[in-house]
């Protein structure tokens, strides 16, 4: 059993609060009676529901894997024309949003769902889900640079989460150093904001697994749907990720 509200938001209706105003308003049948009260809760499987007559039925929920490549925003519609990730969801007919962000200049893997407690599950900062990236910056950090990020650093919004940190290759040449780096918030261009504070800007930064999901040999540009297994594993580390700070904050 759902809120009504929540059942009409997910078929595409409208926005939570519009299909609020929707209910209030006596636009909303449920098994032939009309409901004006917020909260009311249904069964989308069993229960007819009606907006102005409109029968309604809820979407598939869809959990999708895309590489993101350089120059695409992360985001269903853009004003000003540019590129969005949905215009590469070729076959896919139901409205997908993104599982956090990726930057404009950032590639990788990205999630994208129509479910949103799926999304919220593994976007709550509580939740700890770690993201790791290949960031190739300019110069060559030291140990003891990169030891600041393991450790938290701080910026303009507050200290980061201790972060795993690993040198990957050294070109000694055009002096810049692939670094992988595991975080496990979701802050804007964290990532970019970590290595600007060390005094080693990223030139190019890939997102290359969320949770246990690994982008592998998945095209830029290219997408696939994630498989049961995948699902179960991304909320289950969500979930423990979870009970974990709940422990700490109470041992602490």
């Amino acid at each position: 059993m759902e809120r009504l509200q929540k059942i009409l938001a997910q078929a595409g209706v409208a926005s939570r609060r519009k299909c609020e105003e929707m209910i209030l308003a006596g636009k909303v049948e449920v098994n032939g009676e009309l409901v004006t009260t917020l909260g009311t809760k249904v069964d989308p499987e069993q229960d007819i529901i009606k907006v102005s007559g409109r029968l309604i039925r809820g979407e598939n929920k869809i959990y999708i894997m895309f590489n993101k490549p350089k120059g695409v925003i992360t985001s269903a519609s853009d004003p000003k024309g540019r590129k969005v990730v949905t215009d590469y969801l070729k076959g896919i007919n139901e409205r997908v949003y993104p599982v956090g962000r990726l930057d404009y200049d950032t590639e990788g893997l990205l999630l994208l769902t129509n479910d949103g407690e799926f999304a919220n599950l593994l976007t709550h900062p509580k939740h700890h889900v770690p993201k790791t990236y290949l960031a190739t910056v300019k110069g060559v950090p030291h140990g003891t640079a990169l030891d600041k990020l393991k450790a938290g650093i701080k910026l303009e919004d507050g200290m980061t989460a201790p972060a795993e940190v690993e040198y990957k290759d050294v070109d000694e040449v055009n002096k810049e150093t692939v670094i992988s780096i595991t975080i496990h918030e979701g802050r804007n261009r964290q990532v970019r904001r970590m290595f600007e504070a060390i005094s080693h800007p990223v030139i190019r930064l890939k997102r290359i697994s969320f949770g246990d999901i690994l982008l592998q040999n998945l095209k830029r540009g290219s997408y696939r749907h994630l498989t049961k297994d995948e699902i179960n594993h991304l909320q289950q580390m969500a979930k423990a990720g979870a009970l974990k700070a709940n422990t700490t904050r109470k041992d602490t």
